[in-house]
């Protein structure tokens, strides 16, 4: 899973970056500093893997990951590349969602590109730079529709979904505001549009509103995101950036201090599983516990399919088990299957979130 951390330069996008990477990539203030994406992996944190590695005391823990890339501020003029935007640009078509950071406070010692703090203004610099570049694929894909509709008639339905896309754009707004039928959302995400791609809001507020998660530039964002159908988290970059220098259990304690009850982090994972639909099944064992992320909707075969290609196109069954109804056992897989909690699943069985898995193939 790879996500784009995108913003206008000095709104705390690699403060953000650093803190939930621990990746030091430049944080200065000062427009453009980061050039080439920074990517950072971070792991996703599931108390079940660390219950099962007990249970189980095995060798290895596996989390899942999450990919962030920390792409540089964009500018207006982006998509006609101002301050190198369409290498910027370029770089968002290759993230699965993005992460909008937003700079919600007031700090006179840290300039703003424009000058004032107006976040509705900065998110529609960004959104209109990613819309721009869209309204550009769109003409072209446009002009060879219509030039092979001469041959084919059948592409009649198409051009004129293109064109209603192009209208919709035209008026300022993200193509993943649209309303679209399940076949047409299918087609528009093909068309690989920056402004479809998923967001995540992340108002970066001041220390003091940290913990209330609440002022006048966060209502802002948070109306505005509703109105396209996207989520908002409130974090607090410099209080992320001093927590990556703590201990997990000093971490606990912090944020209990400062009166927050979780960190940018988990917040902003939750979010993106979210945001992508994404639930993960684990597998354990003495050699080996680990989660496993796949979509919401995954079918065994394909679940199987993510440890090995072997197990997918094998597959004969899998053993399941819900990750709490394994904990009421005491994490006895042998006591679940004598109280009759362990399953037999099939082909058509869909995965859920937490269940604990073993797939029986023959290839």
């Amino acid at each position: 899973m790879k996500l784009g951390i995108v913003g206008l330069p000095n709104v705390g996008k690699s403060t953000l970056f650093n803190a939930i990477t621990r990746a030091g990539a430049e944080a200065a203030n000062y427009p453009f500093c980061t050039i080439e994406p920074n990517v950072g992996v971070v792991t996703v944190p599931d108390e079940r893997i660390k219950v099962l590695h007990e249970v189980y005391n095995s060798k290895k823990t596996v989390y899942a990951t999450i990919e962030f890339y920390d792409i540089a501020g964009l500018v207006k003029g982006a998509s006609k590349g101002e301050g190198l935007g369409n290498k910027f640009l370029g770089h968002i078509r290759e993230v699965a969602a993005i992460v909008h950071v937003v700079r919600c406070f007031d700090d006179a010692n840290v300039v703003h590109v424009d000058g004032k703090i107006n976040p509705i203004s900065d998110i529609e610099t960004i959104n209109t730079e990613l819309i721009l570049s869209d309204m550009e694929v769109l003409e072209r894909r446009i002009q060879k529709t219509t030039k092979n509709l001469k041959g084919d008639r059948s592409l009649q339905k198409e051009l004129d979904l293109l064109k209603r896309i192009a209208e919709f754009l035209g008026e300022g707004k993200s193509a993943r505001a649209m309303d679209l039928t399940e076949e047409e959302a299918e087609f528009v995400k093909n068309l690989e549009l920056l402004s479809y791609k998923p967001v995540i809001y992340a108002a970066n507020v001041s220390e003091d509103d940290a913990a209330a998660e609440d002022n006048e530039y966060i209502r802002q964002v948070r109306d505005f995101a509703r109105s396209e159908g996207s989520d908002v988290i409130v974090v607090c970059a410099k209080i992320e950036a001093e927590m990556a220098e703590l201990e997990d259990d000093e971490k606990i304690m912090f944020l209990e201090e400062m009166g927050i009850n979780e960190s940018g982090l988990d917040k902003l994972v939750k979010a993106s599983y979210k945001l992508l639909d994404l639930i993960s099944f684990l597998t354990a064992g003495e050699p080996e516990v680990r989660a496993w992320t796949v979509k919401r909707g995954t079918k065994a075969p394909g679940a199987a399919g993510k440890i090995h290609t072997d197990f997918e196109k094998g597959f004969i069954r899998a053993e399941t088990i819900a990750y709490d109804k394994l904990m009421e056992c005491g994490g006895n897989l042998a006591t679940a299957k004598e109280k009759g909690l362990v399953r037999s699943e099939g082909k058509e069985y869909i995965v859920k979130d937490g269940d604990v898995m073993h797939f029986l193939f023959n290839v």
